[in-house]
């Protein structure tokens, strides 16, 4: 269920409880939560998340990213969350899309070359061409 985009990341579809111990048995040190709670009936909630998440030793962080897409705010608190922790980190959504679109963005804003971002995600499943445009911008801007 997790698919790596790269070494030190990791994107997936809605975790449950039981997926927290196979994180950690990973070594998942950060779980980020870009899912916002209620989006969907009958969706595990970010706080249970968070307790689960720190009883297992990982970090959590909630950077929702919910129908309206995607802001600067967001973008740069995945940059910050990726820069702090040392070791993986899973990102998880609804299906996995949002959240590998945020760790491309936040990678292209930091410099990182679209083109290899690119072929991350697809290598991971993930097509992020509809955000292509955005993140050759904010790669340029960081050059």
């Amino acid at each position: 269920m997790f698919r790596t985009l790269t070494e030190n990341m990791m994107a997936s579809p809605q975790i449950s409880l039981a997926d927290i111990d196979e994180a950690a048995a990973l070594g998942i040190k950060m779980i980020v939560n870009n899912r916002p709670d209620g989006e969907e009936p009958g969706q595990l909630a970010g706080a249970e998340i968070e307790a689960a998440a720190k009883q297992n030793g990982i970090a959590y962080r909630a950077i929702p990213v919910g129908h309206a897409g995607f802001s600067e705010p967001q973008i740069t608190a995945m940059a910050e969350a990726l820069d702090i922790v040392d070791g993986p980190v899973l990102a998880y959504c609804r299906s996995g899309t949002r959240s590998t679109f945020l760790w491309a963005l936040a990678r292209a804003s930091q410099g990182g070359s679209s083109e290899n971002l690119a072929e991350q995600a697809a290598a991971a499943g993930y097509d992020i061409s509809p955000i292509r445009p955005a993140m050759d911008i904010l790669s340029a801007k960081a050059k």
